[in-house]
């Protein structure tokens, strides 16, 4: 296993440096610059769209699209992967994750405007799409949508959910009843029953939970957070010195790279946010939207929400705690002792609940995109019923097995699947990009003249008939 897990770290290492680095933060400047800053230019305007309303019930919203890919990125990784960075890289991890954000929320605008301009329309007049959609409609590259598709699915199926249960058994080790054989085996069986219960009665119920269990999850978790770090008020002005000393610290960063926090942080903040993995566009493309932009703009409001709004809580209120951040007390363990400060024992049962929630709707979202993928390769069907329970049942497996895994196995498993999707997302956006930027002059022109954007494909020269979903009426 030790030997299996050196490999896999081997692999892992090259892919994010310098493979994945370059890639992410050249085609998050050249989406930024392209753009004009559209990630920070139309914030005002992506908020107001996310209360837009479909233009029937029975249609997905966009804030319901948001919710959905917000439950994937909004996840253990907020709590564990922010914990992992700073005890392994240093408190510098912190802003390398901001960085990635702020430049990364581009990426997430191209892809999810790309998902909306190439959606499919399904016979009740529902739409979806993706990624493997765009690959295929306008690059003409078939077997490279199949081969995102593969990854997608190692990646959602397998490697986050793997490492998402692992995650959520590791914040039980705290407790006094914590048994290294028992507990994990426990933890894994409850949460892979759970799983399996909800995600036979399919996609709308998905849609559904997400859509009240996200918010509330998320703004519990912030206000934790805030007591906390108002608590410690007088240590954030030192917190954050030491965050950008230790970022710009590039002795220590170049001496041993792979375990640097500029790694580390563009590592878990990736696996925290999604931006440009060509993970969110599968929801967005379901929204009932009156122009691709719209869900374009609402999805970087999804990158904020994860990394500067939760991770960010998570951040300052372990480095302002004052619990030394060690190797051995990296993940849940140093976050617990952080609440503690505070809320003496009630702090571990609240990370602990948290963490519950978390695992829940990463695992839940994770399998709505699993579904898209699996279609897709089923020549755009949906799979057939029995097929479909079966591989519920695979997926279960995996959840139940991650919680048994060791630590280096489940994030090194993650990062590589999900470096893969990444590396063919990105160049495709690349080539694309042209087409989302025309729709956004598109929008901005309508905007301008005070109208609500419709979209017409010609608009931006499209030719109509080769799309699915954007017909003239």
């Amino acid at each position: 296993m030790d030997a299996f897990v050196n490999f896999l770290n081997g692999i892992d290492d090259v892919m994010y440096y310098p493979i994945l680095i370059i890639v992410l933060t050249a085609a998050g400047l050249f989406f930024t610059f392209r753009t004009r800053f559209v990630q920070i230019r139309l914030l005002g305007t992506a908020c107001k769209l996310i209360v837009e309303k479909p233009a029937s019930q029975q249609k997905v919203s966009s804030f319901q699209a948001l919710m959905v890919s917000t439950a994937s990125r909004v996840g253990t990784g907020n709590i564990v992967g922010v914990s992992t960075a700073i005890c392994l890289g240093g408190p510098g991890a912190c802003f390398w994750m901001w960085l990635l954000c702020v430049i990364g929320a581009s990426s997430a605008f191209i892809e999810s405007t790309l998902a909306q301009i190439f959606k499919q329309k399904d016979k009740e007049g529902h739409s979806y799409g993706g990624p493997a959609y765009y690959i295929e409609k306008a690059l003409k590259l078939p077997v490279v949508a199949a081969i995102f598709c593969v990854f997608l699915i190692a990646t959602y199926a397998f490697g986050f959910n793997l490492l998402c249960s692992y995650n959520l058994q590791s914040s039980f080790q705290v407790y006094s009843f914590y048994d290294n054989t028992w507990t994990p085996v426990i933890v894994g069986a409850v949460l892979a029953v759970a799983v399996g219960f909800c995600v036979m009665g399919g996609g709308k119920r998905i849609v559904r939970l997400t859509e009240k269990v996200v918010p509330a999850m998320g703004i519990a978790y912030v206000l934790i957070s805030l007591i906390i770090i108002f608590a410690h008020i007088t240590l954030i002005p030192d917190t954050f010195a030491a965050i950008f000393e230790d970022a710009f610290d590039f002795r220590a960063i170049f001496g041993g790279l792979s375990g640097s926090c500029m790694i580390l942080g563009i590592k878990r903040g990736l696996y925290s946010n999604e931006a440009g993995v060509g993970s969110a566009p599968n929801a967005s493309a379901s929204a009932d939207v009156t122009h691709p932009v719209k869900q374009g703009l609402v999805q970087t409001i999804s990158v904020y929400i994860d990394t500067m709004l939760l991770c960010t809580a998570t951040a300052l209120m372990c480095l302002s705690s004052g619990i030394a951040a060690t190797k051995d007390v990296s993940g849940a363990p140093y976050v617990q002792q952080a609440v503690s400060t505070v809320f003496g024992d009630f702090g571990p049962i609240f990370i602990t609940v948290a963490m519950v929630l978390f695992a829940f709707t990463t695992l839940i979202g994770n399998l709505y995109y699993v579904d898209n993928a699996l279609a897709y390769l089923n020549k755009k069907r949906p799979p057939s019923k029995v097929f479909m329970r079966v591989f519920y049942l695979v997926c279960v497996a995996v959840i139940f097995v991650g919680a048994l895994v060791p630590m280096d196995l489940a994030w090194t498993t993650a990062d590589i699947t999900m470096g893969g999707m990444t590396l063919i997302n990105i160049p495709c956006c690349v080539i694309l990009s042209g087409l989302a930027i025309k729709a956004l002059r598109d929008f901005e022109k309508q905007k301008k003249l005070k109208l609500n954007p419709r979209f017409h494909a010609k608009d931006i020269g499209l030719d109509e008939s080769k799309l699915h979903f954007w017909k003239s009426e």
